[in-house]
C-alpha cells in the first residue's frame, strides 16, 4: 500500500474505535446504480473542501447549496467526502445533503471495517466507496455486506489486477482512479487504457482528473458511463452550466 494510503488507514483505525452502530438494513434506498445506468454520460458531482495533494480548494463552501446546484445542473448523484482531516468533509455534510436533494448520495470514505457500512446506512448514504487497494481479498465480503444492507458500492481500482479482483468479487460499479497514489500525478490515459477490461454489464466510472467539459467528453468517448468530478465543480463559477455542458447531447 502507498505511503499516502498507509497514513490515512492508520488514522482511520483510530477513528473507528469510537463508532458503535448496530447492524441495520436500508429500506428506502435511492439507487445509485440505477441513476448511473441511464442513457448518456452521468456526472457524479463531488463535495470537498480540500485534499492532501491540493491543500485548500474551497474551504468555505456550503455543502447543501452546492449539492443543490449540482442537482439542478443535471448531476446523476452527489459524492460527499466525509474524511475531515484530509478533505474537510463531515458526516453532517452528508446527512444535510441527503435531506436536501432527491438524487442518490455516495459516501466517499476510506472504508476498512464493517461498522462503517452500518454507519453509512444509518446516516442515509445510498452507496459507499470501496477501494480495492485498501480491502484486498476482503473486497467480496464488503461488497456483499453493502448489498445485504441495501446499498450500492462504487469499487475503486487503479490497474488491471485490481479490475479483475473487483469483477471476481461481484462489483457492479467500477471506478478507475486516474491518480497515481504514489506520485499524485493524474493521467486520463490510465482510464482509457483500462476501460475495455471492464465488462459492459458493469457501470464504468472515470475518477480524478476530469477538469473540463472536454475531459468529460473524452472519458465518455473512451467508453465510460459516468465521471466523478470534484475540484473542477467546487471551484467553478457556475457548476450547473459545467455539468449541463458535460452531459450535453450524450
Amino acid at each position: 500500500m502507498d505511503n499516502f494510503l498507509e497514513k490515512i488507514i492508520s488514522r482511520k483505525k483510530e477513528e473507528i474505535k469510537g463508532i458503535c452502530v448496530p447492524y441495520q438494513e436500508k429500506t428506502n434506498s435511492n439507487s445509485f446504480l440505477k441513476a448511473l445506468q441511464k442513457p448518456g454520460l452521468s456526472v457524479i458531482g463531488e463535495i470537498k473542501r480540500k485534499s492532501p495533494s491540493k491543500g485548500d480548494i474551497n474551504v468555505n463552501l456550503n455543502a447543501l447549496s452546492l449539492a443543490k446546484e449540482y442537482e439542478s445542473g443535471g448531476a446523476a448523484a452527489i459524492s460527499v467526502l466525509t474524511d475531515e482531516e484530509g478533505f474537510g468533509g463531515t458526516i453532517e455534510d452528508l446527512v444535510t445533503i441527503k435531506k436536501g436533494v432527491e438524487i442518490p448520495v455516495l459516501q466517499k470514505e476510506f472504508i476498512i471495517d464493517p461498522v462503517q457500512i452500518s454507519q453509512a446506512v444509518a446516516i442515509g448514504a445510498d452507496a459507499v466507496l470501496l477501494i480495492v487497494r485498501v480491502l484486498g481479498d476482503r473486497l467480496k465480503e464488503f461488497i456483499e455486506l453493502c448489498y445485504k444492507q441495501g446499498m450500492d458500492a462504487l469499487v475503486e481500482v487503479h490497474n488491471q489486477q485490481e479490475i479483475e479482483l473487483a469483477m471476481t468479487a461481484g462489483a457492479k460499479i467500477i471506478g478507475i482512479n486516474n491518480r497515481d497514489l504514489k506520485s499524485f500525478k493524474v493521467d486520463l490515459a490510465t482510464s482509457e487504457q483500462s476501460v475495455n477490461s471492464i465488462p459492459r454489464e458493469c457501470v464504468r466510472v472515470a475518477e480524478s482528473g476530469v477538469r473540463s467539459v472536454a475531459d468529460a467528453r473524452r472519458m465518455y468517448e473512451a467508453g465510460f458511463d459516468a465521471v466523478l468530478v470534484g475540484e473542477a465543480l467546487v471551484t467553478s463559477a457556475d457548476p450547473r452550466i459545467m455539468i449541463r455542458e458535460m452531459i450535453g447531447d450524450t
